[in-house]
């Protein structure tokens, strides 16, 4: 483990310490959530994403040594294993090594090379490697003619001694490797039309890039272009270059049998082994950075500020069918479901109008939350017109439908609404993502959220891992309030698997809320581990243990009565001025302090920002939603128009914004901003809240190019 912690430290620029720290803790089956808030004294106070990344590192480097034994075993199993190959083996520092060292030895169907070696002409093609000029391979070989081992000619005996010395290059480690570089820095990806018609991947029908500048979103709509066959897709390097760098590591001459052997070995089984592989590299580099870019967008998406003290009307927009509404309480308990039909064909305006005042009216709601999928902008302009004449304090706003119809059919919204129709059902979860956008959106897939970029282009497995992650670090960094929780918030939380998730509920609603954590351990399946991983990211408001209230570990309840009790202070001075004054003087002496109370500095300081703050909530520092009135049209945009906007989704060449009518307009990378931006997310992040500019608009291609150069929120 030593060894392995000083590869990755040195790999993340970390701290020794740290890394040691977090690969023990992850061995005894720690959660990172756990780790990362209550034992930062162990690892020096590693964040989430640092030991998310050790974690990985550890995981490659764990399979990269099992994968050397397996091959270490492979080759001896053979007989072939040698000193030497054995050190190379076990000196690799990644897979691709691995695996170019393993070549020579996999099991391979019969080859050109193999047919060769049948007929004995091994000893021949080692020949061949020394001999300088044809005419002297050629005397050579006429002692490998034999009718009855099927070389009938001295031409066949040279072809076959070819083929051998071809296959051994291509199984050369070194020459691969060096053949790899060259590809990546010098080679260029070229896309050509399959056929001859439109559709949107007309950008690639004649399309070159070097392999060492083109982008990842690029590589992804290429390969979807390919696999679509719109696109044949290659990458072209210069010949004499790759047979000059082969030569140099073989040490082969020019114009030699071994150097015609070559040049047969890259045409026909080097450069398109190297293409695949470096192809492949691109791939999952492209889909890191897509991965990378969704997770990051889904976070901010699941940590937008929730809307609390309003009762909100969810509207799930519709043609024919009408539009769903639900009126849903502060806590999002369903109060009311039904249909209006101001949309075409129906066009019922008046009537429609008529049934959402006496909704609003019955339940006193303030707030309207419309999805933005088919037939929104329609029902907003109906909205708009409604308010005008509403006798009342109400506004909407524009909340995203995607995933809306996947909750609706899934087994969770059967079982929450079992006599509610899909369709009413998306309407609720409409409604309650305005009020707590975190709690509803743990219970789509993240995928069908829509905020990334070719998500569905990517490896489904990798993308749900890495979305599992995000939505378990929101969850844990907010905290989940243990009796309002469902089961698929709570199977988020550090240590509580789904099965206990369902059982925690169960409970509640045989035996009534939980009025202490300790009560935890009466859950059946839910042990002293899952406790302790669990029970610092679960809250009880109204809980009889004041602790139990806070993000304090139960495992610190004694420092923490210790504390106040040190400086004369009451359990319900938390959250007090007084508290914050009292505490001054700890913060100037945390050291001290912290040996008082028996705790490390890094849980001092966070048991002080918990009393200061219980219940603290890190979403209530992100931007709200936009509530309007009125609407826009894309028809009313100008250039140069001035507007407010809401980020909606984050991708490699720009970010989408919402500016009030139903197209969303793209701000391209380059006007972002006035200084160079690397990427976009290094600027704008999904829910912020942005000034642009309009720079055009197709209203034929529903089409909105935005500027936020030498503009701010």
């Amino acid at each position: 483990m030593k060894q392995l912690a000083e590869i990755i430290a040195r790999e993340l620029s970390l701290p020794i310490r740290g890394v040691t720290g977090a690969i023990q803790l992850l061995d005894a089956g720690n959660t990172i959530p756990f780790i990362a808030r209550y034992r930062k004294e162990a690892t020096g106070g590693l964040d989430e994403a640092a030991l998310r990344d050790v974690k990985d590192r550890l995981q490659y480097l764990e399979s990269l040594e099992k994968r050397k034994e397996d091959v270490l075993r492979l080759i001896d199993e053979q007989g072939k294993l040698t000193g030497e190959i054995a050190e190379r083996v076990r000196a690799a520092t990644t897979l691709q090594e691995v695996e170019d060292i393993y070549v020579p030895f996999k099991p391979k169907r019969r080859t050109r090379a193999s047919i060769a070696r049948e007929k004995g002409l091994e000893p021949l093609a080692a020949a061949l490697r020394e001999i300088r000029d044809m005419a002297g391979a050629s005397e050579v070989a006429a002692a490998f003619v034999s009718p009855d081992a099927g070389v009938e000619t001295v031409q066949q005996a040279l072809e076959g001694a070819m083929d051998i010395l071809a296959e051994e290059f291509s199984e050369s480690a070194e020459v691969r490797a060096a053949l790899r570089r060259l590809m990546e820095e010098r080679g260029v990806l070229k896309a050509r039309a399959v056929r001859d018609e439109r559709s949107r991947y007309e950008m690639y029908y004649d399309f070159s890039e070097p392999v060492s500048r083109i982008p990842p979103h690029r590589v992804l709509a290429i390969n979807r272009g390919e696999k679509e066959e719109y696109l044949r897709v290659r990458i072209e390097l210069d010949e004499d270059a790759a047979l000059s760098a082969s030569r140099g590591v073989l040490g082969i001459t020019q114009g030699t049998p071994a150097d015609a052997a070559l040049a047969d070995s890259l045409a026909r089984l080097l450069l398109p082994s190297i293409e695949r592989q470096v192809r492949s590299a691109l791939t999952d580099k492209a889909e890191d950075r897509a991965i990378r870019v969704f997770g990051e967008n889904t976070k901010r998406l699941l940590m937008q500020a929730p809307v609390r003290g309003y009762r909100v009307l969810g509207i799930d927009p519709g043609y024919r069918t009408g539009c769903k509404w639900a009126a849903v309480d502060e806590s999002g308990t369903l109060l009311e479901v039904g249909t209006i039909y101001p949309t075409p064909p129906a066009e019922k305006k008046k009537e429609s109008a008529q049934v959402l005042s006496a909704v609003c009216e019955r339940h006193r709601i303030r707030l309207i939350a419309l999805g933005n999928g088919t037939a929104s902008r329609e029902t907003e302009a109906f909205l708009v017109d409604f308010l005008q004449d509403y006798q009342g304090e109400l506004a909407y706003t524009i909340v995203t439908e995607a995933g809306a119809s996947v909750y609706s059919a899934s087994e969770l919204a059967a079982e929450e609404f079992p006599d509610l129709d899909v369709s009413l059902r998306s309407a609720v979860s409409i409604a309650r993502r305005l009020i707590d956008p975190l709690s509803e959106y743990v219970k789509i897939d993240p995928r069908s959220i829509g905020v990334g970029q070719y998500q569905h282009d990517v490896n489904p497995k990798r993308l749900k891992e890495k979305l599992a992650d995000v939505v378990e670090t929101c969850v844990n960094q907010v905290g989940v309030d243990l009796n309002t929780a469902s089961w698929a918030l709570l199977s988020y939380v550090a240590g509580i698997r789904p099965a206990v998730a369902r059982a925690i509920v169960k409970r509640r609603e045989e035996r009534g809320p939980f009025r202490k954590r300790s009560e935890l351990m009466e859950v059946a399946g839910l042990g002293p581990r899952a406790f302790q991983q669990s029970a610092g990211f679960l809250r009880i408001p109204d809980s009889p243990v004041w602790l139990d209230r806070t993000a304090i570990h139960p495992e610190s309840y004694d420092a923490a009565h210790k504390l106040l009790e040190s400086l004369g202070l009451e359990a319900e001075t938390a959250g007090t001025q007084d508290l914050a004054v009292a505490l001054e003087p700890v913060m100037r002496d945390l050291p001290g302090w912290a040996k008082r109370i028996g705790v490390g500095i890094p849980t001092l300081e966070d048991m002080i920002r918990d009393l200061i703050r219980p219940g603290r909530d890190p979403r209530d520092d992100m931007p709200g939603p936009v509530f309007r009135t009125d609407v826009l049209d894309i028809a009313g945009l100008r250039e140069g128009m001035v507007l407010p906007g809401v980020v909606r989704n984050v991708v490699d060449f720009g970010a989408f914004v919402d500016v009030g009518v139903k197209q969303d307009g793209l701000v391209h990378i380059s006007e972002l901003s006035d200084r160079y931006v690397s990427h976009p997310t290094d600027v704008v992040s999904v829910g912020q809240h942005v000034m642009v500019r309009v720079l055009s608009v197709d209203i034929d291609r529903q089409r909105i190019s935005l500027s936020m150069k030498a503009l701010r929120a």
